[in-house]
């Protein structure tokens, strides 16, 4: 059996850009081990440097596949790429599929690519609770990209944008997506729009769509340092991803170089900060309510109160035995 190799062993050898020591890592930060939070601590602060690609849209759009071209580009480019794809669990077995690591076997041996899926957990918003402890782990691995691929089931995916440096939405013709779009509030997430299999006939209807929205001022203001180009792309022939790689390029350079840059990566601190209390809030509650949760759920079914007044009473109990 081997050792067990304390998480703060591991944080050099992460910096050094060892594969069993980046798997170990992002496991340690998917359990939540407590006896990570330091090592993860340590590499937080030495990350910073890499541009984190947020990449979300529904089902059947490509994601995966484009996910793939663009990391066999920026890997022509000399960057290393980390890609962490996140796939939802399911409510009965808590499994996942992870099924992006099908769709992405030509990257797979290239030593300058790595990929980790992830299971949401039932966390919602398209990302799974790990997910930011991951991108640090990478970037501080030296991967210069980091792509995170959303779930993509398209009605609760905006987390993405407070976690991304650049989000990128993907639509495709014949799927509704603009509808989708203006439902989900993907429309205003995105700082590029990806319209992808535009080998097929129907795709420039849906790209005359979604840049008729953005016209009508949705998201853009007068004085924006950023103006949302909507890219057509075929995986299938290659078509338009020179101007996507342009596009994030450009986008890369507003994220790091101006003010609205800035208060954006405020905003991504003050995300990260709020959705890491409520992890170690929920923690704590979750330990100090399993005693009492069967008591309160028998008085609920025998309507010896209501829902709101028992919860109450149970949230006093919980933290009140906490302190005892």
């Amino acid at each position: 059996m081997s050792r067990y190799v304390p998480s703060r062993e591991l944080v050099e050898r992460v910096a050094n850009g060892e594969i069993p020591a980046i798997a170990r890592m992002i496991s340690r930060a998917e359990a939540g081990l407590p006896e990570a939070r330091e090592a993860l601590a340590e590499i937080y602060q030495r990350a910073g440097r890499a541009h984190v690609i947020g990449l979300t849209g529904v089902p059947g759009s490509g994601k995966s596949t484009m996910v793939c071209a663009l990391a066999a580009r920026l890997r022509a480019g000399g960057s290393k790429v980390g890609i962490v794809a996140v796939d939802p669990s399911s409510p009965y077995s808590g499994g996942s599929i992870l099924g992006d690591r099908i769709r992405m076997t030509d990257l797979s041996g290239d030593p300058g690519v790595y990929i980790r899926s992830m299971a949401t957990r039932g966390v919602m918003g398209g990302m799974a609770r790990a997910t930011m402890d991951a991108v640090d782990i990478l970037d501080v691995a030296g991967f210069e990209t980091v792509i995170i691929e959303t779930v993509g089931v398209g009605q609760d995916e905006v987390e993405i944008a407070k976690a991304a440096d650049t989000t990128v939405v993907v639509s495709a013709p014949g799927l509704g997506d603009e509808i989708q779009a203006i439902k989900a509030g993907m429309l205003e997430i995105a700082d590029v729009h990806v319209v992808s299999k535009c080998d097929r006939s129907d795709a420039q209807r849906t790209l005359m769509d979604l840049k008729g929205m953005l016209t009508l001022g949705v998201r853009q203001g007068k004085n924006s340092e950023w103006r949302v180009p909507v890219v057509g792309v075929s995986s299938y022939d290659g078509s338009g991803f020179e101007e996507l790689m342009s596009a994030l390029e450009r986008h890369r350079n507003v994220a790091l170089h101006t003010e609205s840059g800035r208060e954006r990566r405020v905003a991504i601190a003050g995300f990260r900060l709020t959705k890491t209390a409520e992890n170690l809030l929920m923690e704590r509650f979750a330990r100090a309510c399993a005693p009492l949760t069967l008591g309160f759920a028998q008085r609920l079914h025998r309507h010896d109160g209501d829902p709101y007044s028992l919860a109450g009473e149970l949230v006093a109990a919980s933290f009140g035995k906490e302190r005892s």
